[in-house]
């Protein structure tokens, strides 16, 4: 096999793996070769153990599908160093899975034969780890990952979703991404009945099901998804106040909670007022420890109390004097 054939042969991999189903001419098109010369690549692949499937007609195609054997899976650098992350994350008992590592489960979902996804899953049932203070809801992996390749594949899905006052709701939606957002994982999708941008929370998820129908991409407004749930977020309303002044300039504090970027506003040169207000204690107590900075809150007296008893434990730990929650300061 010549370098070029190689390199076109790779290339053709990573192709099918990026969507579920290509065209032969599609194909042809993006390696600048013929119909043909794909063909025969498809069957050296197929020669290599990979399970490509093929069907003829107007609306034929080529998709990587799973099989008997695993075979070589082709990764990127950075889906590479993902997984590796990701691994060594859930290793640890924590839940941050960027998008890149999605991608790269979405891959191994495809190809991954049934006798591995049920090793994988015992295993998974079977270990346990130590936990230091409650997470909070956590996202079904399982869900996390069809999730993903619905968004990769700009396929509607259908659920069933928990409203925030806990009332059951049908939802059918054009799934965009998927955002990490302290903790909590959330699916930016255009609801196909209100026509209108919704998030919803993956732990108030069930039952999802892939429609079949594809739809165009849809750009979320601003082509951010980041700082569209940034700015959704921060006009929801929350269980617990916490306001803290800040005295810091407001870019410095901005670089240390990219999260809350649309919750921050700049006082004066040097103070800015941040808005860590949220549904979940010890997420409210991780903002203020990480504002590297001097501030005063006013929020509600279980905010106080939380942080009050997690410094009189931290400090007492360490043999120091307790802050004063109210100003984030030690007394001299």
């Amino acid at each position: 096999m010549t370098s070029d054939m190689t390199a076109r042969m790779l290339r053709l991999l990573s192709l099918l793996q990026t969507r579920r189903e290509w065209s032969g001419a599609d194909l042809a098109d993006r390696l600048s070769v013929t119909v043909r010369t794909v063909r025969r690549d498809i069957d050296r692949l197929r020669e290599l153990g990979y399970p490509v499937d093929s069907a003829r007609g107007h609306s034929g195609g080529y998709r990587l599908t799973s099989g008997s054997d695993l075979p070589p899976l082709l990764l990127d650098d950075d889906e590479a160093v993902a997984i590796a992350v990701a691994l060594r994350t859930a290793a640890g008992g924590l839940t941050g899975i960027e998008e890149t590592a999605l991608r790269a489960l979405a891959k191994l979902e495809q190809v991954l034969p049934r006798r591995l996804r049920g090793q994988v899953g015992a295993l998974q049932e079977s270990l346990a780890g130590i936990t230091w203070e409650e997470q909070g809801p956590r996202a079904d992996p399982t869900l996390l990952a069809a999730l993903a390749v619905a968004c990769r594949d700009h396929e509607i899905i259908t659920f069933d979703y928990t409203t925030r006052h806990g009332g059951p709701a049908r939802r059918r939606v054009e799934p965009c991404h998927l955002v990490d957002s302290g903790g909590l994982w959330y699916l930016v999708a255009h609801d196909t009945d209100k026509d209108d941008w919704r998030l919803f929370r993956l732990d108030r998820i069930t039952d999802a099901i892939p429609t079949g129908r594809r739809v165009p991409p849809r750009p979320v407004p601003g082509d951010d998804p980041a700082a569209f749930v940034a700015s959704r977020l921060s006009a929801a309303p929350t269980r617990y106040r916490a306001i803290a002044t800040v005295h810091a300039p407001a870019d410095r504090i901005r670089a240390r909670t990219r999260g809350l970027a649309t919750r921050l506003k700049p006082l004066t040169d040097t103070t800015c007022r941040i808005d860590a207000s949220d549904d979940y204690l010890p997420r409210i107590a991780r903002t203020l420890a990480g504002l590297d900075a001097d501030y005063t809150l006013d929020a509600d007296p279980d905010v106080l109390h939380h942080l009050r008893t997690t410094a009189h434990r931290a400090l007492h730990a360490a043999g120091r004097p307790r802050p004063d929650p109210s100003t984030g300061t030690a007394p001299e």
